[in-house]
């Protein structure tokens, strides 16, 4: 891994009983970046030149979308488990919903 925890000793961050979401999360980071870096050639700390907040806005109203998406998801899977008592009716609607 490369993290360290220079910062406060005190902090377990990086030891085996760690939080593996958080880890996960800082990987995909780490994974970003690299792949930020090799696309545009420079790190976000050196590039002066992008808008920012128009980036941000962006990357919001997606994020709206996908949630949106995943909202009425949610809701047709739970109607389905609700209406369909029969498992493997519910596996074959839910395999369908989501093709």
């Amino acid at each position: 891994m490369i993290y360290n925890n220079d910062i406060d000793p005190n902090v377990k961050m990086w030891e085996n009983e760690s939080d593996q979401i958080v880890l996960s999360v800082i990987d995909k980071y780490a994974k970003r970046s690299e792949v930020g870096i090799a696309k545009y050639g420079t790190t976000l700390e050196t590039n002066n030149k992008d808008n920012y907040l128009k980036h941000l806005q962006e990357e919001l109203m997606d994020a709206s979308l996908y949630l949106e998406k995943l909202m009425t998801q949610n809701k047709e899977i739970t109607k389905l488990v609700r209406d369909h008592k029969n498992d493997a009716e519910l596996g074959a609607k839910i395999r369908n919903l989501i093709r």
